[in-house]
């Protein structure tokens, strides 16, 4: 088996929707994301048997699925800006056991956990790649209903030496941004993004607030992890942390404009449209 160009490590999730549900989770958005800019992407998850890979599958994306009793299940309400989440069923742990060995040579490695799924030493199997962190699942908990509110991420001090890029949402922050601080001394590149407001980059011992593409937003859903993609898709090929942040926000921007994965764009049209309006 040949390994991917960008490898995604979390739980696949079923989405709650008024019409049931909808495939969901970073490995998801991400992993499209990747294939509508032109490169391998591989997935490596957890869920039950019965889970439909061919939303991924069908867009040539690999996916490598080890069984769970049960599948990690999200209900997102939102009211305006502010989303209320809930964690209807977690899948069982994802181990270093479940990624397959030639995959381990991915150049761009994204660990994207969900509801603590995976062990933060699952990053030592990567000691060559490009590695991006969302640590979302690492800075959530949820109490007896299911719902969802911030915790400290524990470890935090181990991998993010490890890794190269933290891509974190204000919103997974918990409104503390002292956070970020400690953060931008533990590893090279920090962004955090903040919705239509964009993106806000720390590397180099500068920090730059780089705008959004106005959109109109329909589902905000998977937008950070869009961005996180093409952020680090950008910054493999360009080096540049500004310039990969630019090109995210416009990536991430197009994929709200529609439900799902269906307005994810292609590099067609990122491309065309920062010709058109210029790069950073």
């Amino acid at each position: 088996m040949n390994r991917p160009d960008y490898l995604v490590i979390g739980a696949v999730t079923k989405d709650v929707v008024p019409q049931g549900y909808r495939p969901g989770g970073t490995v998801t958005y991400s992993s499209v994301t990747v294939q509508n800019l032109g490169l391998q992407a591989g997935v490596v998850t957890r869920a039950d048997p019965t889970m439909d890979f061919s939303l991924l599958t069908d867009k040539g994306i690999w996916v490598a699925s080890a069984p769970s009793a049960q599948t990690t299940t999200f209900e997102n309400i939102y009211d305006g800006d502010h989303r209320t989440q809930y964690v209807r069923a977690v899948a069982d742990p994802i181990t270093g056991d479940d990624v397959p060995h030639a995959w381990r040579a991915a150049p761009i490695v994204h660990l994207g956990p969900l509801a603590q799924e995976m062990d933060e030493a699952i990053v030592d199997l990567f000691p060559h790649a490009l590695i991006g962190v969302t640590p979302q699942g690492w800075m959530r908990q949820w109490d007896g209903t299911g719902k969802v509110s911030p915790k400290v991420w524990e470890r935090a001090e181990f991998l993010l030496p490890r890794a190269d890029v933290l891509v974190i949402s204000e919103e997974d922050l918990g409104g503390d941004l002292r956070l970020v601080e400690s953060y931008v001394r533990l590893t090279r590149i920090v962004v955090v993004t903040n919705g239509w407001k964009g993106s806000t980059v720390y590397a180099n011992g500068e920090c730059r607030q780089l705008p959004p593409r106005a959109a109109r937003e329909v589902d905000p859903t998977g937008a950070g992890d869009v961005y996180a993609a093409a952020y680090l898709v950008s910054l493999y090929e360009q080096g540049d942390p500004f310039v990969a942040a630019r090109f995210a926000n416009v990536v991430a921007s197009f994929s709200v404009e529609a439900p799902g994965v269906d307005s994810i764009p292609t590099r067609k049209q990122v491309v065309d449209y920062l010709a058109q309006f210029g790069d950073v």
